[in-house]
């Protein structure tokens, strides 16, 4: 039997990767000898047309924009973290505890906000820079610290990410009407109806190629599993609430 996997948590690229390398070991163990040919077949338009709307993603001229953009508030949401942890240990006791202040607010939003999601970073962003605008005990710590023109930067970055991930997303609405998500979810249908199959063929008419395939498969689907586990432990461990 083969292994389970929820492909829908994986990202884009390595969902892509992922059904193409299933579409490789179905083809290396003959769909016709393993009585998969219509599902194979499925399974391979599928990831032909996703291929496609992943290079449109890939060669628009924003999204190396983006890249750096969220280059920029990453290194500004760190900036601000080292700067806050300095502050913590400054001798005179004011700034001390003007520091903490700040780092208990930081603490809200999780250790590692740089690491988060492109959406999720620009929602915790965006709540974290209204903190420190709008509380008075973080306004006043912040500018004891001097640490406006932090906050100021970490803003701006944030903002016009958001305006060019926006004009992306149009653009890609744009383009074409077909989506990753729509597409996703329809290969999702074909890789599990693939999956029923060879399970049942592994049960009711076993083979060699049967079982070579799906012993191949879950060596594949364990990595990948492997690879979601750890970025869940990593998630548990490294961010608090509130959660995207």
């Amino acid at each position: 039997m083969i292994n389970a996997i929820n492909i829908g948590t994986l990202r884009n690229p390595e969902y892509l990767q992922f059904m193409k390398n299933v579409e490789s070991l179905v083809l290396a163990n003959d769909p016709a000898v393993l009585n998969v040919v219509a599902q194979q077949a499925a399974l391979s338009g599928s990831n032909a047309i996703l291929d496609g709307l992943f290079k449109t993603v890939l060669a628009s001229e924003i999204t190396q924009e983006i890249f750096l953009l969220d280059v920029r508030r990453d290194n500004a949401v760190v900036g601000i973290t080292f700067a806050v942890s300095g502050f913590m240990y400054h001798f005179d006791p004011a700034m001390a505890q003007a520091a903490n202040v700040l780092n208990d607010n930081l603490k809200l939003y999780g250790t590692s906000i740089a690491k988060q999601n492109y959406q999720s970073q620009t929602a915790t962003i965006t709540s974290l820079v209204n903190d420190w605008e709008t509380k008075l005990n973080l306004e006043n710590a912040m500018n004891l610290l001097n640490l406006k023109s932090w906050k100021d930067e970490l803003k701006a970055a944030n903002e016009l990410f958001d305006v060019k991930y926006l004009a992306r997303t149009q653009e890609y609405g744009a383009a074409n009407p077909d989506t990753l998500k729509a597409k996703r979810e329809e290969g999702n249908a074909i890789y599990y109806t693939l999956r029923n199959f060879l399970n049942s063929f592994s049960i009711v008419q076993p083979s060699a190629a049967n079982t070579k395939v799906v012993n191949e498969i879950n060596a594949l689907v364990e990595q990948y599993n492997t690879l979601l586990n750890n970025r869940l432990a990593t998630s548990d461990t490294d961010e608090t609430p509130p959660t995207p």
